[in-house]
């Protein structure tokens, strides 16, 4: 018998699995230094989070700790300044088990050169690497919120947002990056590096129409 409001077992392998899942999305580039945040849901009450000011490159199973939802600390460690998007992602739907975000040069240069309110990624093969969809003749659509050090507005204008049914698989911060969720983590990183794929080709396709 325990104490503990969620099982240590069940943290220690969250934090093994974020830790590894963190060092591949540096690896690609999508984490650069300190950058990002990534979490696994850990049960109703609680979720397992990156430290603030972790370098991605070198995570570490230490440098994960546990938030309730609200994003206070449940164990030692100070969480990152986003982690109330995350808690959000958790409180609006008990489907999300794993939410990552990273801040990739494609999102960043995608959202402050084009001063839109969404991206629109329509046609493409890999989309089909999305949950829920089955063609590459479909379109996804990822809203584009403004940046702010606000993240507990950010967050309600998000959760917004999604109860309108406006958000499905993702959405950006305006010269900052890119959350995507889903119902574990190897679905999550598969579900991220198809959409990163997919705004760095999106980047390359608007460089060569010149618009």
């Amino acid at each position: 018998m325990t104490d503990r409001p969620y099982s240590t077992s069940a943290f220690r392998d969250a934090a093994r699995a974020l830790a590894a899942t963190g060092q591949r999305i540096y690896a690609n580039g999508w984490s650069p230094a300190t950058s990002s945040n990534y979490s696994q849901r850990l049960n109703a009450d609680f979720a397992a989070v990156t430290q603030s000011g972790k370098d991605k490159g070198l995570l570490r199973e230490t440098d994960i700790m546990v938030v309730d939802m609200e994003g206070q600390p449940a164990s030692a460690g100070k969480p990152s300044a986003e982690t109330l998007l995350h808690t959000q992602l958790y409180r609006f739907d008990a489907n999300i088990q794993a939410v990552l975000h990273t801040h990739s040069h494609a999102t960043t240069v995608l959202t402050m050169h084009w001063p839109a309110n969404s991206i629109t990624l329509e046609g493409y093969e890999l989309l089909k690497a999305l949950e829920g969809i089955t063609t590459h003749d479909s379109r996804l659509t990822i809203p584009v919120f403004e940046n702010t050090q606000d993240i507990a507005a950010l967050a309600a204008q998000v959760d917004k947002e999604m109860r309108a049914g406006h958000i499905s698989h993702a959405y950006l911060i305006r010269g900052h990056g890119l959350y995507t969720w889903a119902q574990d983590l190897p679905a999550c990183y598969r579900q991220l590096e198809a959409l990163e794929t997919l705004l760095a080709i999106e980047l390359e396709c608007r460089r060569l129409r010149g618009c």
